[in-house]
């Protein structure tokens, strides 16, 4: 019998974000691809676009006219997924199987720039400033509507991600529950810190800093990891070094450190297979019910879905949907492999 390797053999790793598991098959790397390539959209996209919906001074879907933004630009999502509208409702206190709720909520879209052709790793830092301090004035506004508990600021960048429009922008769905991750993420940052008093995500920075295995990139204020318990392939996790509930705790030179790294990460993975890369980006905080949380640390997941490269991409399918979800390439090797890719992007090379 031979000695467990955590580098060749299969083995599960323990997620504690949400209390799961993931399986890790190492010893896969090296099989054949014979499935689905990705067509690579290589079109070079103009400053502006007329018939862009996002674009300045064009006419949106529903019939609204969009300013001369010059920065960052928010409006209500024409096609919300969530209602303002309070909605009488009842509930059945009788036990059964068809449960059901109406939820209320408030979404917007965050033009990054008035450029069409302008995503995160290619802006400057003074730009992406200003999106960092529109997302704190959006949490803020939102989070103060009475009937808002959770603020969700979010990404979908390039088609494979469903993203329907290729100016650069994201999303903020705000509200009344909260979703299912990140309820899954309050109840173990709670119950560890009801156990630990102490905060689960900077005692897990603090080892991480230790052993330097998954460091992709750290400055003073902000560290970005691929996480022990990743799923994707090159998925990363960024977390402030200070114990920051809510991005609106943001210090100015933490605004100006989280842009910097934001740009940094993304022009990395634009390098990895020289391409504009695609993921869903997401930021988890504090929830906006009125409460203190101690047990929250602002943190920002990336998701891309590119495994070997700009046209192979991983899906979630079979026993990721039947079992429990599974990589090959260990977090260590995503890590190594992004750590040593440059910060000066492959066009301006």
């Amino acid at each position: 019998m031979k000695n467990f390797d955590i580098n060749e053999d299969p083995h599960r790793r323990f997620n504690p974000l949400i209390n799961e598991w993931v399986l890790v098959s190492p010893h896969r790397t090296t099989r054949p691809w014979q499935g689905q390539n990705e067509k690579i959209h290589t079109d070079v996209l103009p400053e502006y676009d007329a018939t862009c919906y996002l674009c300045p001074e064009n006419v949106r879907a529903n019939g609204e006219s969009n300013p001369k933004y010059e920065s960052s630009f928010v409006f209500e999502n024409d096609f919300a997924a969530v209602k303002q509208e309070p909605i009488f409702f009842e509930e059945d206190s009788k036990p059964t199987f068809f449960k059901a709720k109406p939820e209320r909520g408030i979404a917007r879209v965050v033009c990054f720039s008035p450029r069409h052709d302008l995503t995160l790793p290619e802006m400057e830092i003074p730009s992406i400033e200003t999106i960092i301090r529109t997302w704190q004035k959006e949490y803020t506004d939102l989070g103060s509507v009475d009937y808002i508990n959770h603020v969700q600021i979010f990404e979908n960048k390039g088609s494979v991600m469903g993203c329907s429009n290729p100016h650069p922008h994201g999303q903020i769905w705000a509200q009344s529950s909260l979703p299912t991750q990140v309820e899954k993420t309050q109840n173990s940052l709670k119950a560890y810190y009801d156990k630990n008093q102490s905060n689960l995500l900077i005692d897990y920075l603090q080892e991480e800093l230790k052993l330097k295995e998954r460091i992709v990139i750290e400055n003073e204020h902000f560290v970005a990891l691929v996480p022990f318990w990743a799923i994707w392939p090159f998925e990363t996790l960024i977390i402030g070094k200070r114990h920051i509930t809510k991005i609106t705790e943001f210090t100015l030179e933490e605004v100006t450190a989280y842009a910097s790294i934001l740009k940094q990460l993304t022009i990395k993975y634009d390098n990895l297979f020289e391409t504009s890369f695609p993921y869903s980006s997401g930021i988890h905080q504090a929830p906006t019910d009125g409460e203190l949380h101690p047990e929250w640390q602002f943190h920002m997941h990336f998701y891309p879905p590119l495994l070997r490269s700009a046209s192979v991409k991983k899906f979630m399918v079979g026993y990721e949907m039947m079992g429990e979800a599974q990589r090959d390439i260990t977090p260590e090797k995503s890590a190594a492999v992004l750590k040593a890719l440059p910060m000066v992007h492959y066009k301006n090379k």
